[in-house]
Parts: structure tokens; C-alpha cells; sequence
């Protein structure tokens, strides 16, 4: 991961990374990265005076000669609260980034893509310290101060007690009352019955997109002689013969059982799940993911409009 010296100028090019690339498309409507009710246009209007003009339906105005704009259907202002987990199993990576950083990179996308509407943004940040609370609040500057207490946040040393996904999962959930949009952002190694029940219960009152992140050691180990491999939340260290074949496809099938459990747990809790990988392209990856909510949300809308998502 980048130095902590280094948040500064590391959030403005993950803020110019993400404007560049997101705002064109993505408009800030948060719920293209979940299903259900939001700041989405709904249906489309003639141009009143006082309506905002970045509203304004230009396809519709082409055919009829006159100005339309499109309505909202959601309420002006969102609360968004974030569960960032920044324990020592995300202070990994093999490819162009750390888990770590990918997952605040996650949390930035969602914080810059919703920030500009006067949303309000909150975070419980998930490390070996225990958890620590920062208060939804709107406006940039927060947004800002959010992400550099995200990267600032201290490494865990081997062998230190963590506290448990689920158990921040149920404290968020205890804790913010009015309905919004939770965004939770991990690896999910923590065993699936620690962690569902409380992403469940917050499904029921909230929409929860589960941002899944890996790396791809994680899924398959590579050919490279002997291997000493450490679990960085435990210290315990084991020298592997990455040699075997039948040792790769054992790890290999072992990998891909412990995502699916993932997967599967993710959608009885009925959370959203949005999976980076941090050898990917996780802009692309997040644009596809909104994407493909936007078609689902569409199919879902009753015909005649009205209902308009995401």
C-alpha cells in the first residue's frame, strides 16, 4: 500500500481517476450500484422555469421541439454508511494494489459518486484498534477527511485479536436508524455464519451493496518451488511445496468453494455483491456492475414509468 505520507496527493489522483472515468456516465445516481428506489429520472417533464437545467432530457426535447426535463423520485439527500474492513487479511496483495487499497479505492468511488447531491456519507472502520465510528456528515471536505483516516489507518500486527466482521456488521446496524444505502467493503474470510445473519438483518431495513475484494494468490497458487506462507492475522508461518500439482488443484478447488460460500451467503442475505480484484481493472469492473443494476432495475420497473431506479 502507498505510505500513509503519501494520502494527500494519492486521494486526488483516486479523485481524478474517478471523475474522469465515472462522472460522465454515472452522474453521481448512487443507486446504479444497487437496485431499488433513488435520485434516478423518472419521467420526463416540459422545462418549467427554476428546473435545474442538468436535468434536462435532451432526446425528448429533439423530438417534440420543446424543453423536457426529468423528474426525480427519491428524496434529496441519501445517507450512506460504509463498513470498511481494514483488518490484517486486507494488508495483502500480489498484483497492482493491496487489498487495503482497493477497498478504500471502493469506498472513494461510492463517496465521490454520491457526495455532490448533498448525500451524507458515514463510516465504521473495521481494524485491529476495534471499530471506529466517523459520523455521516455531507460536503467534500468530510468526504476527504473520511478517506485519509481510511488510509491512515495503522497496520495490525500478527497474532493481534481483530474483532469479527459480523459483529461491526450488527454494531452498524444498531446504530443507523434512517434508512439508506450500506455499502460493505471486505475480503469476507471471516466464516459466512459469523457475518450473514447481521447483513441480513440490515437488508431488511436498508439496501446493502457487499463489495467482495480478492487477490488473486487467493484463488490459485503459483509454481514457484518452496513457498512460506503467512496468515497475517494469526502469525502462524508453513512452508508449501507449490511444486505438487495435486497441491495447486487442491488449493485451487478449495479457493473457489470458499468464494462461492461467499456468493451464496451474500445473496441469502439479499446484499448486492460487486466482486474487485486488485489484477483487474476495478473501474471497469465497477461500471459493469452498474450496468448490469441499471438493465435489472429497468426489467423490474412497472410499464408506464414512474417508478424509475438506477
Amino acid at each position: 500500500m502507498r505510505p500513509y505520507l503519501m494520502a494527500e496527493p494519492a486521494l486526488r489522483r483516486l479523485e481524478l481517476t474517478i471523475t474522469r472515468r465515472l462522472d460522465g456516465l454515472l452522474q453521481g445516481e448512487h443507486l446504479g450500484l444497487v437496485p431499488g428506489p433513488g435520485s434516478e429520472p423518472a419521467e420526463t417533464r416540459p422545462y418549467q422555469a427554476g428546473d435545474d437545467v442538468r436535468r434536462m432530457d435532451w432526446n425528448v426535447t429533439a423530438r417534440t421541439n420543446e424543453p423536457h426535463v426529468r423528474d426525480l423520485v427519491a428524496d434529496r439527500e441519501l445517507e450512506i454508511w460504509a463498513l470498511l474492513d481494514a483488518t490484517a487479511s486486507m494488508d495483502f496483495g500480489t498484483a497492482a494494489m493491496e487489498k487495503r487499497e482497493l477497498a478504500v479505492s471502493a469506498l472513494a468511488a461510492v463517496g465521490f459518486l454520491t457526495q455532490r447531491t448533498g448525500n451524507r456519507i458515514g463510516t465504521h472502520l473495521l481494524h485491529g484498534g476495534g471499530v471506529r465510528t466517523l459520523p455521516a456528515r455531507t460536503g467534500r471536505p468530510h468526504l476527504m477527511a473520511l478517506l485519509q483516516a481510511a488510509f491512515a489507518l495503522p497496520r495490525t500486527p500478527p497474532g493481534v485479536a481483530e474483532p469479527l466482521l459480523g459483529v461491526a456488521a450488527d454494531q452498524l446496524g444498531r446504530m443507523v436508524r434512517r434508512r439508506g444505502l450500506v455499502v460493505v467493503v471486505s475480503d469476507f474470510l471471516d466464516a459466512p455464519e459469523t457475518w450473514e445473519l447481521p447483513l441480513r438483518k440490515l437488508t431488511a431495513r436498508h439496501q446493502v451493496l457487499a463489495v467482495e475484494v480478492l487477490d488473486p494468490r487467493e484463488l490459485t497458487l503459483p509454481d514457484v518451488g518452496i513457498l512460506t506462507l503467512v496468515d497475517p492475522e494469526t502469525g502462524r508461518r508453513r512452508e508449501v511445496a507449490t511444486g505438487s500439482a495435486r497441491l495447486r488443484r487442491r488449493y485451487a478447488q478449495a479457493a473457489a468453494e470458499q468464494r462461492d460460500a461467499v456468493a451464496q451467503a451474500l445473496r441469502r442475505a439479499a446484499a448486492t455483491h460487486l466482486r474487485l480484484r486488485t489484477d483487474r481493472d476495478w473501474v471497469r469492473d465497477l461500471v459493469r456492475h452498474v450496468m448490469s443494476q441499471r438493465r435489472l432495475a429497468a426489467l423490474a420497473r412497472p410499464s408506464g414509468g414512474g417508478g424509475g431506479v438506477a
